[in-house]
């Protein structure tokens, strides 16, 4: 009889054929088709995926949905050469959207990281002032790490206090004024950049190659920093990140803070979101307003503000 290992391999084979890798795919597959022969099965059914999924071990929602998808190629693969084969239906398992809870940075922590950025050590010293002044730009405006490395140098505009964002993640440009503090600190880092590289570059944020900065090359170092100064635990061995709060975390805290200085203020919020939703570059303030369900201390001033209104006879 031939085994679910044997048709893996053909189907896998014939896949590449295309041209594709399927690597990936062929990882989360054989798992399955190991469990399919010892469980002496002849043909997929939706009854073996889920006698597979409800095994001991963990995964997550994300994992799971991966692994429903291989599967179901698979087995539309199988079903013509082997009839009886059953395809899992799509949406068989539930899948729960579950964004990673932000970590909130305190004004100590970014002063931290942005100190511990600045003395990272390379030939021309370029090294240090640029994630000094990436980490920094993040802090205070909130941009996705892709928009600040997207940024070309004319779209930095010192004179207007003004930043022009192409590289926004649903397509669409905006313009992001920013402060004077912001201004000097970027005007700092323009001049030290063209003295270190002798030329004024096309990107903003560059190597000492000259070349654009990469997001891997950013996230790398923020890990550095990170476990320099004990907000993420080291792991063994070389270029390992650790785990613990992310860059991106960055963008979290500017807009909750941002949140809770409305609250204290007694803004209107629903009035203040859209102006932040804007800011942010959300393609709705749906988005943004996630931010109150997911930082406890947000939670808890909606409740506080809501009881207040209750009491008051408000509408809240």
């Amino acid at each position: 009889m031939t085994t679910f290992m044997d048709r893996l391999e053909q189907y896998v084979a014939d896949r590449r054929r295309y041209g594709s890798d399927w690597t990936s795919v062929e990882t989360y597959l054989r798992p399955f088709a190991i469990f399919a022969d010892a469980e002496g099965a002849e043909w997929i059914t939706v009854r073996l995926f889920l006698q597979w999924k409800d095994r001991p071990g963990a995964a997550g929602t994300t994992t799971w949905a991966i692994r429903e998808s291989a599967v179901r190629g698979f087995a539309a693969w199988l079903k013509a050469i082997d009839p009886r084969t059953e395809v899992p239906p799509q949406g068989l398992l539930r899948k729960r959207s579950q964004r990673p809870p932000p970590y909130i940075y305190s004004d100590d922590e970014i002063v931290r990281i942005v100190t511990e950025a600045a003395r990272l050590r390379s030939p021309l010293g370029l090294r240090g002032k640029t994630h000094a002044t990436l980490f920094g730009l993040l802090a205070v405006t909130g941009l996705r790490l892709n928009e600040a490395l997207g940024l070309d140098d004319r779209d930095v505009d010192l004179d207007a206090a003004v930043l022009h964002v192409r590289c926004a993640k649903n397509g669409k440009s905006r313009f992001v004024p920013v402060t004077g503090c912001t201004v000097c600190g970027l005007a700092a880092y323009r001049d030290e950049r063209n003295r270190a590289l002798a030329t004024a570059p096309p990107a903003f944020f560059t190597g000492e190659n000259g070349n654009r900065l990469i997001a891997r090359t950013a996230q790398r170092n923020f890990a550095m920093v990170g476990q320099e100064i004990g907000l993420r635990k080291k792991q063994a061995g070389k270029q390992k990140s650790g785990w613990g709060p992310r860059i991106h975390d960055l963008r979290h805290s500017m807009a909750t803070k941002t949140i809770i200085d409305w609250f204290r203020q007694g803004r209107h919020l629903d009035h203040e979101m859209y102006k932040l939703s804007t800011y942010l570059g959300h393609v709705n303030p749906g988005g943004t307003y996630w931010y109150i369900e997911a930082v406890p201390e947000l939670l808890q001033l909606v409740s506080e503000r809501a009881e207040r209104s209750f009491r008051s006879g408000e509408k809240s």
